[in-house]
């Protein structure tokens, strides 16, 4: 017999529909929560730094020379041996260039034990990472999400998600960063999952014939 599939985030999904019955739509049209672990956690946030600022598309673009460049999976000491100036040439600006040399440089030297990072709380992983130029705290939740999936985080000045909780409250404009937190406080402890519903319901809506 066919194993059944555990949904991890099934709990989540109940507390957000318990909180306000306007999920329930949102979950249907979006469908279960795909968020899982990624095992990659230093090309994350290489693909992190890459893609700030640009379009999902130029990121991939560039991240794909990237690795051409030096291999895959993203390495820090192969991005080390390759240097600024080759990792510009596959369409990084010098200052991303400097950033993901910064982040290999700060994971070769294990001043980010990525291996062992998944035991520290939230804020102490985002101190340790914004230590690092080039990696914001946008950069350190977007890991917490993505690679760690750690289930309460919500990452106020990501544009998506003031978006998101423009619409979903009926704001008549988009909430200033610090004014965000309250509008989410029925979501605890499942804030993740709640931004990821909101990304993916704006991406839905926008894909819906006219």
């Amino acid at each position: 017999m066919p194993r059944t599939r555990i949904d991890p985030w099934a709990d989540a999904v109940q507390h957000l529909t318990n909180a306000d019955p306007r999920w329930q739509a949102i979950v249907e049209r979006v469908g279960p929560c795909a968020l899982r672990p990624r095992r990659d956690r230093f090309g994350t946030l290489v693909r992190a730094i890459v893609g700030q600022q640009i379009s999902t598309k130029a990121a991939a673009s560039i991240d794909a020379k990237v690795r051409a460049l030096v291999g895959d999976p993203h390495e820090p000491t192969a991005l080390l041996s390759a240097g600024e100036e080759k990792l510009r040439s596959c369409g990084l600006s010098g200052v991303k260039a400097r950033y993901v040399l910064n982040l290999s440089e700060a994971v070769a030297s294990d001043r980010l034990p990525l291996k062992r990072i998944g035991a520290w709380e939230d804020e102490a992983i985002i101190e340790r990472m914004t230590e690092i130029k080039g990696i914001g705290r946008w950069t350190a939740e977007m890991f917490l999400i993505f690679a760690l999936n750690r289930p309460d985080v919500l990452p106020v000045l990501d544009l998506g998600v003031r978006v998101g909780i423009r619409d979903f409250h009926g704001l008549d404009e988009l909430p200033h960063p610090k004014h965000c937190p309250p509008f989410a406080e029925s979501w605890k402890p499942y804030r993740t999952v709640a931004m990821w519903y909101l990304w993916r319901n704006i991406d839905a809506l926008r894909a819906k014939p006219v």
